[in-house]
């Protein structure tokens, strides 16, 4: 499956000064739905099948189920219809079925599944500035583990 291109160096610049510039919320300050609503939706994106899907969709636009489906390698036709369903209901994406015989359904990610896909930016961003420190570790931790 193609991936997402890396961010850019200005991608990149621009992601450190938002988060510098983004002073961390005050208990006090912060809506008390906030958190359960943050705790469901990093348990429902974190979800390998949701993350594959949105990448996929990002990449290649509004798709019907079948061409989905190849996309996303591995995944039952059972665990495809459960997962696109979790990200309707969550707004992520929108199921047209088109009335026609056979029947067909695309999906397409909404404008709030786009920008949660946006936000996957940062762990490219993560992994470029950190690659070579989790690839020590790693070798490190193998050769440790293999004695």
């Amino acid at each position: 499956m193609p991936k997402l291109a890396a961010p850019t160096p200005a991608q990149i610049k621009k992601a450190k000064a938002i988060l510098a510039c983004a002073p961390p919320p005050q208990t006090e300050d912060i809506d008390p739905r906030l958190e359960p609503l943050v705790n469901d939706l990093i348990g429902r994106v974190a979800d390998k099948w949701t993350v594959i899907v949105m990448e996929v969709l990002t990449e290649n636009g509004e798709m019907r189920f079948t061409r989905l489906a190849e996309k996303v390698t591995g995944i039952s036709q059972k665990m495809l219809t459960k997962t696109v369903r979790v990200m309707e209901r969550d707004g992520l994406l929108v199921r047209t079925v088109h009335p026609v015989v056979p029947p067909h359904v695309d999906y397409k990610l909404t404008p709030l599944g786009l920008s949660l896909s946006a936000a996957f930016c940062g762990v490219w961003i993560w992994a470029a500035e950190n690659i070579e420190q989790v690839e020590k570790s790693r070798r490190v931790f193998d050769k440790n583990a293999a004695k």
